[in-house]
């Protein structure tokens, strides 16, 4: 049986369309790697989360006594200096929506950061050790400097 594209679809083929349909939103491999990690050194956090209750907008964790936000960025998604390719098919359509994603994470960072939120962003590509590094490293001087609030306290 052959395959066909449905009418509404965006996708070159019907691999490249199986390809983007596979692709995770939530519980990528390296986002599991560095909550194993962090899990492992105490750490606790939400998954997949609202820092801000107004905004749809998810992080991959929240720590939200900390106020930290956290995000394991695709390479290809979001546009990676270092391994973004620019696609050969579509490429007005895939170039447009990768800057979208861009302008979008600036966008969250900055609602984060007005309203009191440290926001931390990792690549895929990058060590999940250094990731969680990283990540451990602000939340305990965020901790050390007395900054903690209750987990329970709202962000309206």
């Amino acid at each position: 049986m052959v395959e066909t594209l449905p009418s509404d679809s965006t996708a070159s083929s019907t691999g490249v369309r199986a390809a983007m349909r596979a692709n995770r939103g939530k519980d990528t491999g390296p986002e599991l790697a560095v909550r194993k990690l962090l899990y492992k050194r105490g750490l606790r956090y939400r998954v997949d989360a609202r820092p801000l209750v107004d905004s749809r907008r998810k992080a991959d964790l929240v720590f939200p006594g900390d106020r930290v936000a956290v995000f394991v960025d695709g390479c290809f998604w979001h546009g990676c200096p270092d391994h973004c390719r620019p696609a050969v098919r579509n490429a007005d359509f895939w170039r447009e929506k990768i800057d979208g994603n861009r302008a979008r994470d600036a966008e969250t960072n900055q609602k984060l950061l007005a309203a009191g939120w440290r926001v931390i962003r990792v690549w895929e590509h990058e060590d999940p050790d250094r990731a969680a590094d990283e990540i451990e490293r602000e939340i305990r001087r965020w901790r050390a400097g007395g900054f903690r609030r209750d987990a329970r306290a709202s962000d309206r």
